[in-house]
């Protein structure tokens, strides 16, 4: 069973959502449980006859019957593993515990920073309800074991993967988009996520606004949705980017929009195993990125693309200036290293078969195996 804070067009919830479908096509009985009404996925889970239940909470409101409702699912369907992904999830899954003895509880956290010290000292608290923790970057590993959320000998590195049969480069679709975005034979950065404060979005703004003076049919393409949306339009037209700066909304084409970008572009101010970059390496996208979370990990500076610090806008700016004056094919040697990287430590395949060994292993610790 899986458990998380709830289902959208995120990196954590498509992580889940793969791993989930990879499972069920190795024959496991899989069910998918959100603690709000979901946004996403539903057909995805459906069409692979996946168990989905939401706990109908509404975000941001506390409700203490959410623990009585899971305690009930897990005794109807009794698995043997609850994997429990995001900060609220895990907490639920480790408080239902109390109540109902899994076999089986691994926690996996996506970020480096889940919410503030009060979050790391619940983490703590309830550790000892946990059978194991889980993080998708190293850097993020090493800062819950510093801070105390996680005792060292409970937690480990799991990445996150990527598919990279649906993730790689293809010039058709490239062709295709550009002609149909009207792009040309301009520069295109690609920006993709939550509009929220993480990902950090004025920051690129303003880079990108110092950029584009210096190459005038550069464009910045950004799909997504979220809070700061109108937030984000508002500031692109106040720098005077309002024509050059494309909000495309959620696209359920986000491979083709990849393949049909010059280069890819993050901002974030924190982040933890960023899907998304995983998915631009994989096409063969050459990124620039900031250095937190475990972008330095999926980004091999001077290699694959160029990591920066974070809220520096000169610094990214150089970068972005840096990569759109090297030529086509020095581009490309960036991506293709990029892409070798990805599937060599990140594709689905081998992150799911990790996560097979990891469920086996706790269960034979449990006498069930």
């Amino acid at each position: 069973m899986f458990v998380i804070t709830g289902l959208n067009y995120g990196g954590a919830e498509t992580q889940l959502v793969q791993i989930a479908t990879a499972l069920a096509k190795r024959k496991y009985a899989v069910h998918v449980v959100s603690m709000i009404k979901p946004q996403a996925y539903l057909e995805e889970l459906h069409e692979q006859g996946i168990n989905y239940t939401s706990l109908d909470m509404t975000r941001g409101i506390p409700d203490p019957r959410v623990v009585v409702r899971l305690v009930a699912l897990l005794k109807y369907w009794q698995p043997k593993i609850v994997h429990s992904h995001m900060v609220h999830a895990n907490l639920l899954a480790r408080l239902a515990r109390l109540l109902y003895r899994v076999p089986v509880l691994i926690c996996t956290a996506h970020n480096i920073n889940e919410g503030g010290r009060w979050r790391e000292i619940a983490y703590r608290l309830t550790d000892p309800l946990a059978d194991l923790t889980t993080n998708v970057s190293r850097a993020a590993v090493d800062r819950y074991i510093r801070v105390g959320a996680t005792p060292k000998d409970k937690i480990i590195f799991m990445p996150n993967g990527v598919d990279t049969a649906r993730f790689r480069p293809n010039r058709a679709a490239r062709l295709r988009l550009r002609e149909e975005l009207g792009i040309g034979d301009g520069f295109a950065w690609l920006a993709v996520g939550r509009f929220e404060e993480a990902k950090d979005y004025p920051n690129m703004l303003r880079a990108f606004n110092m950029v584009a003076e210096e190459q005038v049919d550069a464009v910045l393409l950004l799909a997504g949705q979220g809070y700061l949306l109108e937030e984000t339009k508002k500031l692109a037209c106040d720098l005077g980017l309002k024509d050059r700066v494309r909000f495309l909304g959620v696209r359920r084409d986000v491979p083709e929009l990849m393949n049909a970008a010059n280069a890819y572009v993050m901002s974030s101010a924190w982040e933890g195993l960023p899907m998304v970059l995983l998915e631009a390496g994989a096409c063969g996208l050459p990124i620039v990125a900031t250095d937190v979370g475990g972008n330095g990990e999926v980004v091999l500076n001077g290699e694959s693309g160029y990591i920066v610090p974070p809220r520096d806008v000169k610094a990214l700016a150089a970068a972005m200036s840096k990569m759109m004056a090297l030529s086509e094919t020095e581009r490309a040697a960036l991506g293709q290293a990029g892409r070798a990287h990805i599937e060599a430590n990140y594709s689905l395949d081998r992150v799911v078969d990790q996560w097979e060994r990891l469920y086996e292993e706790l269960l034979k610790r449990k006498g069930l195996r």
